[in-house]
C-alpha cells in the first residue's frame, strides 16, 4: 500500500513550499491542509513543539516537523535521490541547506519589516548572503542551470520559495539587488520556471503573499494596489 502523506502548513510559508517542491519533484501524491497562522490549532503544539509548519502526516500516524528533517525523510524513503551521491558532494549540499535560514532573513526580512527605517537596514543585509550565494555559484564547476548542474536537488528545493518570495518583494518595490549578482539571477531564474516549484503553492500565491503583509501591518503593505487591498481574506 502507497504511503499516504498530508502537509499541513501556512499558504505563504516558504518552509511548506519548500517540502511540496520536493514532494512534487518525486512526483508523489499529497494531500494539504492550510492552518490559519492566526488561529493554530492545539495539535500543532504537540507535534511541533516550536509551533512552526511544516508537519508532515505520514499514514495519518507519524508526525514530522521542520522542513529539513522533512526533505532528509522524504529524499531517503522516496526516488528518484535528489542529494548528489558522492559523499562530498552531498556534505557540501547539506552546508549549503543549513545556509538557507540565513539566507532567508538577509533576503526576504526586508519584506517583513514595520517601518521604512527597518526596511532600508533589511535591504542592506542583502548583499551579505547575495555575494555568498554568487560566489559559492561560481566555484561549484558547472555550468548549471541548477546548483549541481542539470539535476534538481534539496538545495534548489530550499532556495526556490526563499527567492520566489525576494522576486516578490521586488516586484512590489524595487530593489533590483539581484541584478547586481547575474549567478544567482540566472538560478533563481532557472528555479523559477522549475514545474515542481510553479505548482506546489496556491494558484495566486503572489496575491495571497502581498494579502499576508497587510495582515501583518508591515511597512511594505503600503505598495499594494488598493484594488488587491479590498480582496483581503
Amino acid at each position: 500500500m502507497a504511503t499516504k502523506f498530508m502537509l499541513c502548513g501556512f499558504k505563504t510559508c516558504p518552509w511548506v513550499q519548500r517540502t511540496a517542491i520536493v514532494l512534487r519533484a518525486k512526483q508523489v501524491p499529497y494531500e494539504v491542509s492550510y492552518i490559519d497562522r492566526n488561529n493554530r490549532p492545539d495539535w500543532l503544539a504537540s507535534v511541533s513543539p516550536h509551533g512552526k509548519v511544516p508537519v508532515l502526516v505520514i499514514d495519518g500516524k507519524e508526525a514530522l516537523f521542520e522542513s529539513n528533517a522533512i526533505v532528509e525523510y522524504l529524499d531517503e524513503t522516496l526516488p528518484p535521490r535528489l542529494h548528489p551521491e558522492d559523499p562530498i558532494a552531498r556534505a557540501r549540499n547539506r552546508a549549503w541547506t543549513d545556509f538557507l535560514p540565513t539566507f532567508a532573513r538577509g533576503a526576504n526580512g526586508a519584506g517583513y519589516a514595520a517601518t521604512e527605517e527597518q526596511f532600508a537596514a533589511s535591504v542592506g543585509k542583502i548583499a551579505n548572503v547575495f555575494g555568498a550565494v554568487e560566489e559559492v555559484l561560481g566555484a561549484r564547476g558547472n555550468a548549471g542551470p541548477y546548483f549541481n548542474g542539470e539535476r534538481f536537488s534539496l538545495v534548489d528545493a530550499g532556495y526556490a520559495s526563499i527567492l520566489q518570495r525576494h522576486t516578490f518583494i521586488d516586484r512590489l518595490y524595487p530593489i533590483g539587488e539581484i541584478a547586481k549578482y547575474p549567478r544567482l539571477a540566472a538560478w533563481r531564474d532557472a528555479l523559477l520556471a522549475t514545474p515542481a516549484v510553479k505548482a506546489a503553492t496556491v494558484p495566486d500565491i503572489e496575491m495571497v503573499w502581498r494579502q499576508n503583509l497587510i495582515q501583518r501591518k508591515c511597512w511594505l503593505a503600503r505598495f499594494v494596489p488598493k484594488a488587491e487591498e479590498a480582496t483581503v481574506r
